[in-house]
């Protein structure tokens, strides 16, 4: 018998992957071409062609033992020396080696510092509308999530209602910028007034209070938009980092995270989250693909390809009468459905072969998520069935 803690999670399993699987059901009942499967973040760009090359050189170039072999749990430490002058020079950090354990992409990142610094019941925040799995990495040790509500207007993090639900025993509190699902990018105000109100709860409620930045999406910003670096803004944040989204490498499991030395009890974090990458059964990040990484730190993905597809779904579904939250960053398109229920306009849209996500998944009821990371080529066949469905419920 599994146990009872895995019931839950299992009754619950991922709605994005209940999509994913029924729309390789739909295709083979209709075939690929005909169905239209918005549901997974899962990149359409390729990786960056010096990532392939990265990896063919090292191959014939560096030691097989060191490849293939066990390192310091942290990483490579000149792969994480590069990371820190590379992130130093963008930002105008004063990063080191010290300050980055490479980990098993971002949801390994974050797992690794939550193991790290939950207590059982500890509170960690996070702002509707937020990434699902959240839930269950807080749940993972015991900790409790405590969700702000979404603020419909802007799906800015809700600062009001923030302050009024931190509490002495809000041990963390995530945040997602370029957000999943709604690409919104939090601005600099923004940050400023989350700082402000955290830093004067530490010292009402005398508690170290971390903000953890999961950030897989920075890098794919649109309109020259500027993404703010955390660390510089509220001394306690510790950036969880992926090249799933960047470089498309979602299957390689490759991140890191950054632990500034300003952050409250550096030394013993640091130390926990070594400790909690070997003991959650990671030990370290996949070895090939850390120093591939570490040999291409300006490497990126061509963002124009997922801003073009974009442009083409954001201007047609708004044509149509949609309303959509307009995304600067990532590849999701956030949809108000056509009906309360947005479960049973998801249900309507599969008769189109249309695949969206529920918004409540991301703890945002009465809309749904639109995954735009496919071919041109695909969305553009796909607009006449998003205008049928439209039209299904305003045909007068």
């Amino acid at each position: 018998m599994i146990a009872k803690g895995m019931k839950d999670l299992v009754a619950g399993s991922s709605v994005i992957r209940a999509m994913f699987e029924e729309g390789k059901r739909l295709a083979e009942k209709y075939g690929e071409e005909n169905v239209f499967d918005f549901s997974l973040g899962n990149p359409s760009v390729n990786p960056p062609d010096e990532i392939k090359q990265s990896i063919i050189d090292i191959l014939n170039e560096v030691d097989q033992n060191t490849i293939h072999g066990y390192m310091n749990n942290s990483g490579f430490e000149e792969v994480r020396s590069t990371i820190a002058e590379h992130l130093n020079r963008r930002f105008g950090t004063s990063f080191h080696s010290k300050n980055l354990i490479m980990t098993v992409g971002a949801a390994g990142g974050l797992n690794v510092i939550l193991k790290s610094l939950l207590d059982p019941e500890d509170e960690v925040i996070v702002f509707a509308p937020f990434f699902g799995e959240y839930r269950n990495y807080v749940m993972n040790f015991n900790g409790r999530l405590v969700v702000i509500p979404p603020d419909t207007d802007t799906f800015m993090p809700n600062i009001m209602e923030f302050e009024k639900m931190i509490s002495p025993k809000t041990k963390a509190v995530i945040i997602n910028t370029p957000n999943n699902p709604t690409g919104v990018v939090y601005d600099e105000k923004v940050i400023h007034k989350l700082a402000e109100v955290m830093e004067k709860k530490q010292k009402v409620y005398g508690t170290d209070i971390y903000l953890i930045s999961d950030e897989p999406y920075r890098e794919l910003v649109y309109d020259n938009t500027e993404v703010p670096y955390l660390t510089k803004y509220y001394a306690n944040t510790i950036i969880a980092y992926s090249y799933s989204k960047s470089l498309s490498l979602p299957g390689e499991r490759i991140g890191y995270l950054v632990i500034p030395d300003e952050a409250a009890d550096f030394e013993n974090v640091s130390a926990a989250a070594n400790a909690a990458n070997r003991t959650l059964g990671f030990v370290n990040a996949p070895s090939l693909i850390q120093l591939a990484v570490g040999r291409c730190p300006d490497a990126k993905a061509d963002v124009g390809i997922y801003n073009k597809n974009r442009c083409l779904l954001l201007e047609h579904l708004e044509r149509y009468g949609y309303e959509c939250v307009h995304p600067d960053g990532a590849f999701y398109l956030f949809v108000k459905a056509l009906e309360k229920d947005e479960f049973s306009f998801a249900d309507k849209a599969k008769k189109y072969n249309l695949l969206v996500v529920p918004g409540t998944s991301f703890g945002c009821p009465g809309y749904v998520r639109i995954a735009y990371c496919v071919s041109y080529d695909k969305i553009k066949r796909s607009l006449p069935y998003f205008e049928k469905l439209y039209k299904e419920y305003y045909s007068g």
